[in-house]
């Protein structure tokens, strides 16, 4: 008879848990627009966070909460991506220009050599926290890899020769994730530009010049030429270093040529075309004209001797 109790006793408490969960759910319910998840299905799911929001979840979310598109961008996906999300929610895509990451150190194992060695954890943010690295100048790229640990797409690696991460345009995707994980803030992502050419000051070095150029024969010493130069007013220099707005810059290269460290870097560009010297003028060009010269003399005096033979025949009669 206790053992019947207990079993009804127990299924009326199930009875009741399950009815107020039930309301509970009801009451609490949360509607989740369908159009988010036909959004995050044509999203690539890398979850890299380049779009600015927690992974391609919170993105679907965001584009479809959003009145427009304006100013969402799926770094992997690109427009392709968009337009279908455009398509979706019945929603114009607007125009994005294509960004890729550059790395704006130039301080290679040639230029800035080392004054110390680190004997650590190989890791950028670790050997930032402990104190400026390897070389005079502590502004500069550590080179330990942890860009290349946060790429998801295989797109950076560091040169064996200079130390210095270099990024591959082809599988870049402007995700951020390296921006993200450089504690010194050396990688920027920047316009792609028309046919993939950029021109950006390579160099964080906020010292003044003469202590910057010798830690780092590449440095920018914020000597101001390349602002002076620039026709578009794109380039500004702050705290001892120069910088170039993309959104103004014209690509006219007149920078590069003033720079006098070399410090700004034109990529993709054509190689520049050298003024041929004037042409020595040759004999030949020089003969006709002394022949010219001599011409009348000699004409003069075949018409001056006839007339003196004349005078004489004259006399004699």
């Amino acid at each position: 008879m206790m053992i019947l109790i207990a079993i009804i006793s127990l299924g009326v408490i199930g009875i009741i848990g399950a009815l107020l969960l039930y309301w509970a759910s009801k009451k609490f319910e949360v509607h989740e627009d369908p159009r988010i998840g036909q959004v995050q299905s044509v999203l690539p799911g890398a979850n890299c966070g380049g779009c600015g929001y927690p992974g391609c979840a919170g993105f679907a979310g965001a584009c479809v909460k959003a009145d427009s598109l304006e100013g969402m961008l799926c770094p992997v996906g690109g427009a392709p991506v968009m337009a279908k999300i455009a398509t979706i929610l019945g929603k114009e895509a607007a125009a994005a220009e294509p960004k890729v990451a550059v790395v704006r150190c130039n301080g290679t194992c040639q230029a800035r050599p080392k004054t110390n060695k680190y004997d650590g954890v190989k890791s950028c943010a670790i050997a930032s926290a402990l104190y400026g690295g390897e070389t005079g100048c502590t502004f500069g790229c550590l080179g330990y890899g942890d860009c290349v640990k946060a790429c998801n797409f295989d797109a950076i690696h560091i040169n064996p020769e200079t130390g210095l991460p270099e990024v591959d345009e082809d599988k870049c995707t402007a995700c951020g994730a390296c921006a993200k994980a450089c504690p010194k803030n050396v990688i920027e992502l920047r316009k792609k530009g028309p046919k993939s050419r950029r021109i950006f000051v390579s160099c964080v070095n906020k010292d003044k010049g003469a202590v910057a150029r010798k830690a780092c024969a590449n440095a920018c010493i914020g000597c101001g030429k390349c602002a002076k130069e620039c026709p578009f007013e794109a380039i500004t220099v702050e705290n001892n270093v120069a910088y170039i707005d993309y959104t103004k810059c014209r690509m006219c290269r007149k920078c590069v040529a003033v720079c006098p460290t070399g410090a700004i870097h034109e990529l993709n560009f054509p190689p520049r075309k050298e003024a041929a010297p004037a042409a020595p003028k040759s004999a030949a060009d020089v003969q006709p004209v002394a022949s010219a010269t001599k011409a009348p003399v000699a004409e003069t005096k075949n018409e001056v001797v006839p007339q003196a033979t004349e005078v004489k025949e004259e006399t004699k009669k």
